[in-house]
């Protein structure tokens, strides 16, 4: 089963993810995972740890497809548990595949993914009657002039609702620039909310322009949700 832990809190697990944690054999979770739920497991319960550590030490995708196939042929029942949604930004559909190539059945279980449940949490709806009709949910994993990019930037610094940046702390300067030089007004507000839903939560209220700056002086570190619009004036 492929299990969408949700966006740190354990309690915000769907119930059938819950459940299906409870009679796993196996679980190989990655660093976002609810770590209250590994705890909670039974001590027969093999816990293979799949971080991916931003710059640091990290379980090659095809080491976790591997150690999936691995488990499950060997009659376990495996749980791969992941934070927030599998489908945003995770790879679980790159583990499904491999799965299903294998002739492993997965199911999957949605998760409640970072990019909406953070803002709403910190007092931010990424969506407001008479403030915006569309959000967008943005990798911030390569920098705009990446080859390997896939972002139209100038795209979406004309548009007038919500940018939600995931993985953006480290090129937060990079992306301001770029919006602010395609139209984004520099004094739209910005809401950066790390380690969310959890009680290690930290959010910072700033402008566009300042938005760098603030991100750095204050200290905030991955993982953290870069909300940008009108709405993240909510809250502040």
């Amino acid at each position: 089963a492929l299990v969408g832990g949700g966006p740190g809190d354990a309690e915000l697990i769907t119930v059938r993810g819950r459940r299906l944690l409870a009679h796993a054999d196996v679980v190989v979770a990655d660093r976002l995972a609810p770590q209250e739920l590994l705890a909670e497991l039974s001590p027969d319960v093999e816990v293979i740890d799949a971080a991916k550590i931003p710059y640091g030490r990290a379980m090659a995708q095809d080491a976790i497809n591997d150690v999936l196939i691995d488990r499950a042929r060997a009659g376990k029942f495996v749980v791969r548990l992941k934070g927030g949604d599998p489908f945003v930004f995770a790879r679980g559909y790159e583990e499904v595949i491999a799965c299903t190539d294998a002739g492993i059945p997965v199911t999957v279980v949605p998760g409640v993914t970072s990019a909406i449940a953070v803002p709403a949490l910190a007092g931010v709806p990424v969506t407001h009657r008479g403030l915006n009709h569309e959000f967008v949910v943005v990798s911030g994993h390569l920098a705009p002039d990446h080859p390997e990019s896939l972002v139209n930037w100038d795209a979406l610094a004309v548009m007038k609702g919500t940018i939600v940046l995931l993985m953006a702390v480290e090129r937060i300067e990079l992306f301001v620039k770029i919006l602010i030089q395609g139209g984004r007004p520099a004094d739209t507000p910005v809401l950066v909310v790390q380690h969310g839903t959890t009680s290690a939560q930290r959010t910072l209220h700033a402008t566009l322009a300042d938005a760098p700056e603030r991100i750095r002086s204050d200290g905030i570190r991955p993982p953290a949700i870069i909300v940008i619009g009108p709405v993240a004036a909510f809250g502040a």
